[in-house]
């Protein structure tokens, strides 16, 4: 039986936007649903997106053509920001071999510190023949370093406890099983409701995570 107030969109999963308290949810970290082929997943992930699912995931025992898409997933930020570090380290080379090439103050980095700022056989001011090499150097180690550092950040990763390890089922997600965890903090999450529109979307199994 619906609850009062609320529809049920034409995938079975219900239309209203706003949470609203569900007694069967209390206790669980979501549903997590089998699927057996790249296909069926890929279906039902389009079906989950369609449905207008926000807090939900995939995990495939290998990569997914299209899954990414068929998700809904926006572009990563994580290229703009590996950028933001690249030229972070171009600057601080420049800077780096300016200062203490030619600069004439005193900079304190723990003890007061000064360029060297005699000119020594014609030495230049700025030598654009030899800044490149140590500019190009830190620009690619600060790439790298902060690409792995983000990509970590935005993973949230180390994780070190989910809610679908104690799942046996979920031990085959890295062998020959594709699943789709919809969460129960999901606006649109009822947990009968959201099972059977699991079910329909042809999954093996439908299963509860305790949080």
């Amino acid at each position: 039986m619906n609850d009062p107030g609320t529809t049920i969109a034409p995938t079975g999963a219900p239309a209203a936007a706003t949470r609203r308290f569900d007694d069967e949810s209390v206790g669980i970290y979501g549903l997590l649903a089998e699927f057996e082929t790249p296909a069926a997943i890929y279906t039902a992930a389009k079906r989950v997106h369609e449905a207008g699912y926000r807090w939900w995931d995939c995990h495939t025992p290998f990569p997914v053509h299209g899954l990414d898409k068929a998700m809904g997933i926006r572009p990563t930020i994580l290229p703009f920001l590996v950028l933001g570090a690249g030229l972070t380290g171009t600057t601080i080379g420049f800077v780096l071999q300016w200062f203490t090439n030619a600069s004439s103050f005193d900079l304190w980095a723990l003890v007061w510190v000064r360029g060297y700022e005699f000119l020594v056989s014609g030495k230049p001011l700025l030598s654009g023949s030899v800044y490149p090499i140590v500019m190009f150097e830190l620009t690619i180690l600060l790439a790298a370093v902060g690409c792995v550092t983000l990509m970590f950040g935005l993973n949230k990763l180390p994780m070190l406890y989910h809610p679908c390890f104690k799942s046996e089922r979920f031990l085959r997600a890295s062998d020959d099983r594709f699943f789709i965890i919809i969460e129960a903090r999901d606006p649109k999450f009822y947990r009968s409701r959201t099972g059977a529109f699991l079910e329909s979307l042809g999954a093996t199994a439908v299963e509860e995570l305790e949080s």
